[in-house]
C-alpha cells in the first residue's frame, strides 16, 4: 500500500474507547462465540486462541488477556532463525558503565534509503533485564519506507512516540493511526506492521518518519492513581482508542520477526499472521492524543513536582516507585504567584530521559546545539539539572502575569534505575559536546544581610 492509500485508510478508522476495558469486536458478524471462549467448533471455521499478557493467576485488576478468533492459529508457523539486530539492543546493558554526566543528543540523522521502522530502531540505553521482566529501554526510530514484514516483541510492550510523520499501525486487533502528538501502545507479544502515512506535495517521498520508543520490560503500563486529585484529571480513560477488528486474508510468503530475549528471530510464513477476524479482552493496543491530557497544576505558588504530569506508569514491587513513568509537558497555564515558574533546580533518585515532539521546552533553550524536536537529554540519578542560565535569567525577571505555555510538547521517560548507554549512543556523532556549558554563567548572587 502506498502512502496516499495508507493515509486514506487511516483517516477513515473507527475505534473502541476506554483504557483497560474489556473490549470486544468482530470484523464479520457472528465471528465471536457467545457464552464461552473456546467452543468445540469456533464460529465461521475460525480458530480460538488466547493471548496472555500476564500470568493466569495475577489478581483480576492486573490480569491482561485477550481471546482471538483467527483464520489460522499462531502455532502454524515454521521454525525461527536468528537474524541481525542492527542498532537494536536489550537489557542487561553491560557494554558501557553508567555515566553520571548530563548528556544531550541532536536528532538522529536521516536513515539510509529503504529503512523501515524495525530496521530504523536505534537503542540509546536502558536498565534492568528483559529476561527477568524488569526495567526498560529507550529507543529512537527513523524510517523512510513502510514495513512489509510483521514484528512482535516477546520482551516487553512498546510505547511509540512519533515526532515526525504519521504512522498506520496494522495490528492483530485492527488498525490505529498515530500522528506526532499521539502515543501508541503495543502490548507484549502483539504482532504489528508500521506503514508511513505522509506524502510530499510532489507525490514523492515525505520527510523521514522519526520518533521515540519506550520498551517496558516490567509490569504493563497503567493509568496512575489520582489520590487527592480525586476522580478526574490527568489522562482520562475514555480518550484512549483501541482498534476495531480488521483482518488480512493473505496467502503467500510473509516475513515475521520476533524479538526474544534481546535478539531478533525471523521466519517465513505462508500467510499473514494479522488474520484475526474477531477478538475480545483487555490485552489490546491503544493510541492516545497527548493534547487531551488534563493538566493539573498550581493555582497559588510553587512549581508542582513533574509526577503531576504522569500519563502512564509501570509499577514496581515498591509502592510509588515506578519501573518507568511516561510524563508529558502539555499546553497549560502558569499562574503561580511569587514563583519561579520553570522547573526548579533538582537532583533526583529517579533517572530522566526527555524528548521533544514539537516547539520548545520552557526550561531549555532551543536552536542549534540546544534542545530541539527529535533530540533528547539524559539526566541519570542524582545528576544535578534544571533551567539553563538564559532561562533562569529570563524567569527570574519576568512579570508574573498569567502565562499560556502552548508552543511546545515535551515528554519524559522516568525510571527507578540509571540508564546505561549503548556504545553507539555514547559515541554518536550527534551527541552534543559541551552540554554542561548551558549552566555556565549562573553567577553568585548571595548578599549577606550583615
Amino acid at each position: 500500500m502506498n502512502r496516499g492509500d495508507a493515509r486514506k485508510t487511516a483517516e477513515g478508522l473507527t475505534h473502541l474507547t476506554g483504557f483497560g476495558n474489556e473490549h470486544s469486536s468482530e470484523a464479520v458478524p457472528g465471528a465471536l462465540p457467545e457464552g464461552r471462549n473456546s467452543p468445540q467448533r469456533a464460529p465461521l471455521g475460525l480458530y480460538a486462541e488466547q493471548l496472555s499478557g500476564s500470568a493466569f493467576t495475577e489478581p483480576r485488576a492486573h490480569n491482561r488477556r485477550s481471546w482471538l478468533y483467527r483464520i489460522r492459529p499462531s502455532a502454524a508457523h515454521p521454525a525461527f532463525t536468528r537474524t541481525g539486530n542492527g542498532a537494536l539492543r536489550t537489557a542487561p546493558f553491560t557494554e558501557t558503565v553508567p555515566d553520571p554526566n548530563r548528556l544531550r543528543w541532536d536528532p538522529l540523522p536521516d536513515p539510509a534509503a529503504g529503512t523501515d521502522f524495525l530496521a530504523g530502531l536505534w537503542t540509546l540505553g536502558g536498565n534492568g533485564d528483559a529476561a527477568q521482566r524488569t526495567g526498560m529501554a529507550v529507543h529512537l526510530y527513523h524510517a523512510d519506507t513502510s514495513m512489509e514484514r510483521v514484528f512482535s516483541n516477546a520482551d516487553g510492550e512498546l510505547l511509540i512516540v512519533p515526532e515526525r510523520g504519521g504512522l498506520l499501525l496494522r495490528t492483530e486487533f485492527g488498525l490505529l493511526r498515530a500522528e506526532p502528538g499521539h502515543v501508541a501502545l503495543i502490548p507484549r507479544g502483539v504482532r504489528f506492521r508500521v506503514e508511513l502515512l505522509d506524502t510530499a506535495s510532489d507525490g514523492g517521498q515525505s520527510p523521514t518518519a522519526r520518533g521515540y520508543v519506550c520498551e517496558n520490560y516490567g509490569a504493563p503500563f497503567q493509568l496512575p492513581d489520582l489520590g487527592p486529585i480525586g476522580a478526574n484529571g490527568l489522562a482520562n480513560p475514555r480518550d484512549f482508542l483501541a482498534p476495531v477488528a480488521a483482518y488480512e486474508d493473505t496467502e503467500g510468503p510473509v516475513e515475521v520477526v520476533n524479538k526474544f530475549c534481546g535478539n531478533l528471530w525471523t521466519a517465513r510464513y505462508d500467510h499473514s499472521p494479522l488474520d484475526v477476524v474477531a477478538w475480545h479482552g483487555n490485552h489490546v493496543p491503544y493510541v492516545y492524543d497527548l493534547r487531551r491530557f488534563n493538566v493539573i497544576g498550581t493555582i497559588s505558588y510553587d512549581h508542582p513536582d513533574p509526577s503531576i504530569f504522569t500519563v502512564l506508569t509501570s509499577p514496581s514491587d515498591t509502592p510509588g516507585l515506578a519501573g518507568v513513568d511516561f510524563v508529558v509537558f502539555a499546553p497549560r497555564w502558569l499562574v503561580g504567584e511569587d514563583t519561579f515558574r520553570p522547573p526548579y533546580f533538582h537532583r533526583n533518585v529517579m533517572s530522566e530521559y526527555m524528548g521533544l515532539i514539537e516547539g520548545a521546552y520552557d526550561a531549555k533553550t532551543a536552536g542549534k546545539g540546544g534542545f530541539v524536536p527529535g533530540g533528547g537529554s539524559l539526566h541519570n540519578m542524582m545528576s544535578a539539572h534544571g533551567p539553563d542560565r538564559e532561562t533562569f535569567d529570563r524567569a527570574s525577571a519576568a512579570e508574573l502575569r498569567p502565562q499560556r505555555v502552548d508552543d511546545g510538547l515535551a515528554f519524559m521517560f522516568e525510571t527507578r534505575w540509571p540508564l546505561t548507554l549503548t556504545p553507539h549512543a555514547a559515541g554518536a556523532d550527534h551527541l552534543q559536546h559541551g552540554y554542561d556549558d548551558v549552566w555556565n554563567g549562573l553567577e553568585r548572587h548571595f548578599r549577606p544581610l550583615h
